[in-house]
């Protein structure tokens, strides 16, 4: 059935976030995903059927979407390569997905050694029906029939994530990070009550640990902050997932696969949520920009630049215009992620020919660091702030963006580590204890 159709937007579950799930007058759905770090090696994918087993024994019907192992989607895609140095996207995806498919085997297998009825799924199995966006597909809708049919039978359903079929039956891939997308899809249809993303870290942080050891993992984060914080760069969750959460009003926990601690909740705004500021500070090194040289300021003509980009799948970021000159001519700047660099580059370079524009100039040496808070709704002076803390960093502002509840900003790749720390020792982390500074 469509995801739309399934499931209907419903409270958070009854029990507690830091409630266990030992209650077995209260039998759940659950929907478990488990990143390529988790499952890397038949050891991790034992630790896994332990920890599934155990949600198992307490009653709850459970599903487990597993993540290839780590460094295989990359092993597959160097293997393509040597065979064929620009492989077609649709052979690509029938590769790369096969790395999930043997995690789903073994984690299959993993169970059935501990005497746990277990069995997997593949995407076509359960009819995940996606877009023929090869390497990018977007799910249309999922069957539940086979999956509810396995819990009836008292089984552990896995299933690999990043995969799905079109309407043609060929494979698609959900992009990277796209088995967060599938939990949350599966965990939608089933209108689950919780669906868990387990992973190598404890929970959404203020910040990158790893650029800022002060940073503090969020009790709970709304689904529009989250949205901000994926789409601006925190790996945590991938922005899709997160959508996908928001919309269909899914109760998500990002928590550790190597501990038993709380982790984060994924939720609806609270009404103290608003009253925190800044929530985090993100950043994405990924990034690329590029200028189009002396572009007519004429109506038309951002539609045929951009709708050409767009042909090719490419999402774009930023978008700039500067001022007209006196010969009627601007400059138009816009971002996009840094692996797609080379295809908008032939593309921009058959634009300028087509519109006789003086030229284009690209980078990749540039990265983007954002504030995201719902305080900053209703807050004067984020962004006054913001600029005035990279100012005295010293810090070259190339671009500006902005939304509700974020200010997005471009520098030079060497300065990003130096702005995070800035701005998330000025908006985050306040003088009495290491928590969100709150708005007023």
């Amino acid at each position: 059935m469509p995801v739309a159709a399934s499931h209907r937007r419903r409270a958070l579950p009854d029990r507690k976030p830091d409630a266990q799930m030992s209650d077995n007058a209260n039998k759940q759905i659950v929907v478990q995903k488990y990143g390529g770090t988790s499952v890397a090696d038949t050891d991790r994918i034992r630790c896994v059927a332990a920890r599934a087993a155990a949600i198992h024994a307490e009653g709850h019907s459970l599903v487990v979407v597993v993540s290839a192992m780590a460094g295989e989607t990359n092993r597959l895609i160097e293997l393509g390569a040597s065979v064929c140095p620009d492989p077609h996207d649709r052979e690509l995806d029938v590769l790369v997905s096969t790395g999930e498919q043997v995690t789903s085997a073994l984690l299959a297998l993993a169970l059935h050694a501990r005497g746990i009825p277990a069995v997997s799924l593949q995407g076509h199995q359960i009819r995940i029906e996606t877009d023929s966006s090869y390497g990018r597909a977007r799910i249309k809708s999922i069957d539940c029939s086979r999956i509810r049919d396995a819990f009836g039978r008292g089984q552990v359903v896995v299933v690999p994530g990043f995969q799905g079929v079109d309407e043609g039956h060929n494979i698609t891939t959900l992009g990277r990070g796209g088995s967060d997308t599938t939990a949350v899809a599966v965990a939608a249809a089933l209108e689950a009550d919780v669906c868990e993303i387990l992973t190598d870290v404890d929970g959404v942080y203020t910040t990158d640990p790893r650029v800022c050891p002060d940073a503090v993992k969020l009790a709970r984060v709304s689904y529009d902050e989250m949205l901000e914080l994926a789409g601006v760069g925190a790996k945590v969750l991938q922005i899709r997932s997160v959508e996908m959460a928001s919309r269909y009003g899914v109760p998500v926990h990002v928590r550790s696969s190597f501990s038993e601690s709380e982790g984060t909740w994924v939720v609806p705004v609270e009404k103290d949520m608003e009253d925190v500021l800044v929530s985090g500070v993100a950043y994405d090194k990924n990034q690329a920009k590029v200028t189009l040289q002396g572009v007519p300021d004429r109506p038309g003509l951002a539609a045929s630049i951009f709708g050409r980009i767009a042909e090719a799948e490419i999402c774009v970021d930023m978008i700039v215009q500067n001022v007209s000159h006196e010969d009627g001519r601007t400059n138009r700047t816009f971002t996009c992620d840094a692996k797609d660099l080379g295809d908008v580059t032939r593309r921009v370079d058959a634009i300028v020919a087509d519109l006789g524009l003086e030229g284009s100039i690209s980078s990749d040496h540039v990265g983007k660091v954002s504030v995201a808070g719902l305080g900053m709704r209703n807050h004067a002076g984020v962004a006054a702030k913001m600029f005035e803390v990279l100012a005295g960093e010293g810090i070259n502002i190339q671009l500006i963006s902005t939304s509700e509840i974020k200010i997005s900003v471009v520098v030079d790749l060497d300065d990003v580590d130096r702005a995070v720390q800035a701005l998330h020792r000025t908006f985050v982390t306040t003088d009495d204890a290491a928590a969100p500074a709150r708005a007023g």
